[in-house]
């Protein structure tokens, strides 16, 4: 693996992240909601620089449509969900936005709780290569229409951008 945002620009950008959502929330408290295992690792950090309860985590493991290609692996344990989603607003996170199905699956684990009031998406950085309708509302940083090829965020200390040798 070799790295593309060191520690550094990593929390850079997860300090621009906070800031947007602490603006956006400043009167309000979403269900915050990490996807295994990047997105929960930056949820969890978001949570505690705002001094919020502790994130949601969930796994969408079984929600994916890559299991012809990737075959079918259990990415971590939903975990602090409520036993039903009634109106609540929630504000999403993951650690690195490209096509968008990630995000597709997560929203559709999330109706099997119920009805949210609203999602709101945080996304650590974005490659671009959008595939679904798709965007954040909050973002750390944007890695341009080109993006850097596949990635993965490694942590959870340090957050560090990571992509394969081969690439």
């Amino acid at each position: 693996m070799r790295e593309i945002r060191s520690q550094t620009a990593t929390e850079a950008a997860l300090l621009t992240l906070i800031t947007e959502v602490r603006e956006h929330y400043a009167n309000e408290r979403p269900l915050v909601v990490g996807i295994h295992t990047g997105g929960a690792w930056v949820a969890t950090r978001l949570c505690e620089a705002l001094h919020w309860d502790p994130p949601a985590t969930l796994d969408i493991s079984f929600y994916r449509d890559d299991f012809e290609t990737s075959g079918l692996k259990r990415s971590g344990t939903t975990d602090r969900m409520p036993q039903q989603l009634n109106g609540e607003r929630i504000l999403l996170i993951d650690d690195v936005l490209f096509t968008g199905r990630t995000i597709r699956a997560a929203i559709n684990v999330l109706f099997d709780y119920g009805r949210p009031g609203g999602i709101d998406l945080g996304i650590l950085f974005d490659r671009g290569g959008r595939e679904l309708p798709i965007e954040p509302t909050f973002l750390g940083e944007s890695l341009g229409e080109e993006g850097v090829g596949r990635c993965k965020l490694s942590g959870p200390e340090p957050l560090v951008l990571m992509t394969p040798d081969s690439e």
